[in-house]
């Protein structure tokens, strides 16, 4: 007993004395550290909002370009994103305001989309801007005030208070409309963009791996597509389909005197959420091409997205579970480019013809232990 005392701590010491660094480190001070921390953190917030900038001008090209696929979920846009410290996420507002030249006064416009009715009013980023119509911004959640106000007010001519380096001006802004959806835009590595049934949501990967804007046009405009061809929904229906499918299954056994424990219910319900999924995906690339193209983005290149896709996911250029293999995607956009310069030649309306082009099937996944 004594001796298994005497034994652990010294077996302790003894591994801790092995794993303990050897060399002789910097020593570094907490002022150094926090110095350090306060310029990446200034770093970061003013590459987000640069980074937000062209996700804002890319979308509001794109809202307002195919306002008439919307389904009538529209409202009135200005092309302008102000903000204050308090209106931010918490982690960002003890710097926000030295990285963004902000105040806690009144919302400072950070972001203005050039050719926007905004843009055309002279409104610049910089402006502190006050009021609209003569009722102030609220300076909690400025942009979802402003988003409301607008859609509240529709496209006529409104009068906004803007102070510039410490002068009141006065402008008037004709707002335009576009799709209502929110576009949400997060930091995040991997290389993805989604759609819900009230926004949607890009990432930062995915915005990394667009070397162009015509290329992000197509991620948007691809977004789009699933919102205005109702692909949730039909996801929805599929996935109640396959749902019902199965449980009748399970109470047909159940009735024999076994019971399944509803994975019959649980199993076709996974294959209904999957059913079409593919061609879903396909149909909003080829929907989303047109929608680029209609706000004013040249299609030139745009495939080479799905190569930088296949090289930074290896696993899509084989696979193809519910989203398109890259080398199908690759294809697809050419043509689809192809199809569209045709009808530009023949002064066809850009209208896509809601139909899956001609490319390769993708195939099926390997089974177990196959390459």
């Amino acid at each position: 007993m004594r001796s298994g005392r005497f034994w652990v701590p010294l077996l302790g010491a003894l591994l801790c004395a092995g794993c303990a660094p050897v060399s002789r480190l910097p020593v570094l001070s907490e002022d150094e550290i926090e110095a350090e921390k306060r310029i990446e953190q200034l770093a970061h917030i003013r590459k987000y909002y640069d980074e937000l900038h062209r996700v804002d001008t890319v979308a509001f090209r794109i809202r307002t370009a195919n306002r008439a696929d919307c389904r009538g979920w529209e409202s009135a846009q200005i092309g302008l994103f102000a903000v204050t410290p308090q209106s931010l996420p918490r982690r960002y507002r003890s710097y926000s305001r030295e990285a963004l030249n902000l105040t806690w006064a009144r919302p400072t416009v950070i972001s203005v989309v050039e050719g926007s009715p905004a843009a055309e009013a002279g409104i610049v980023a910089g402006d502190e801007i006050i009021a609209l119509d003569g009722e102030l911004i609220s300076l909690t959640g400025t942009a979802g005030w402003m988003a409301g106000w607008l859609k509240h007010h529709g496209p006529r001519p409104l009068q906004a208070n803007v102070r510039r380096d410490g002068v009141d001006l006065t402008v008037t802004i004709t707002p335009v409309m576009g799709c209502a959806i929110p576009i949400n835009y997060l930091t995040a590595d991997e290389a993805n963009a989604y759609t819900t049934e009230d926004k949607i949501v890009i990432y930062s990967g995915i915005v990394a791996l667009a070397k162009t804007d015509a290329q992000l046009a197509h991620v948007i405009g691809h977004e789009l597509a699933h919102a205005n061809l109702g692909h949730l929904e039909k996801k929805l229906v599929n996935k109640a389909v396959g749902w019902v499918s199965g449980t009748m299954i399970d109470v047909g056994i159940l009735a024999g005197g076994l019971s399944t424990g509803g994975a019959f219910g649980k199993e076709f319900t996974k294959a209904g959420e999957r059913a079409f999924s593919v061609g879903f995906e396909r149909e909003a690339d080829y929907v989303g091409a047109y929608y680029a193209v209609r706000a004013g983005y040249d299609l030139e290149g745009v495939e080479e997205f799905w190569r930088a896709m296949g090289l930074a996911h290896p696993d899509s250029i084989r696979l193809a579970a519910t989203h398109p293999i890259a080398p199908v995607r690759f294809l697809q956009m050419q043509k689809v480019a192809a199809e569209i310069a045709d009808k530009k030649r023949r002064n066809l309306p850009l209208v896509p013809d809601l139909k899956v082009v001609d490319a390769p099937s993708e195939p099926a996944p390997p089974s177990p232990g196959g390459s």
